[in-house]
């Protein structure tokens, strides 16, 4: 899995956490959702998905992301479907560090036609991607925590 990090100096695990657990905040961090559609009455919990779009207007598809564990204000674990390449499995761990917080991100290809690319090429544009979302995550838990 492609890992990538970023601490916040003072921004503590629960407003990660918040930010995580608002479903309807997704299309704000996550690098290709462009639009949330519907979030299950139960997100974060195992089982809810998430029914957002990927793509830019007019070019957009439908797709699902899907708790498949949680430890709540600790970790997410979800497998995200991104039409057509596949699904893939990412797990988001927030660390408590000083006054702030370590966000974890791990990412990598469970199924389709992305698992077929060698893990070293498929590790970059991931790498790329997550270190956006991070930041991305940053600025909206930084935000809602003043």
């Amino acid at each position: 899995m492609a890992t990538n990090s970023l601490t916040l100096d003072t921004t503590p695990p629960s407003a990660v956490w918040d930010v995580l657990a608002d479903g309807w905040l997704y299309p704000l961090w996550v690098v290709g959702a462009s639009r949330m559609r519907e979030v299950d009455d139960h997100w974060p919990e195992v089982g809810a998905r998430l029914h957002h779009s990927v793509g830019t207007w007019p070019l957009l598809v439908d797709d699902v992301t899907e708790v498949t564990d949680v430890v709540p204000g600790l970790s997410l674990t979800l497998h995200a479907k991104a039409r057509p390449t596949g699904v893939a499995a990412v797990t988001i761990r927030l660390e408590p560090v000083a006054s702030g917080t370590r966000i974890l991100i791990e990412e990598d290809a469970l199924s389709g036609p992305a698992r077929l690319v060698p893990k070293p090429l498929r590790d970059v544009p991931l790498h790329w991607r997550n270190t956006e979302a991070l930041r991305r995550l940053a600025y909206v838990a930084e935000r809602r925590a003043r």
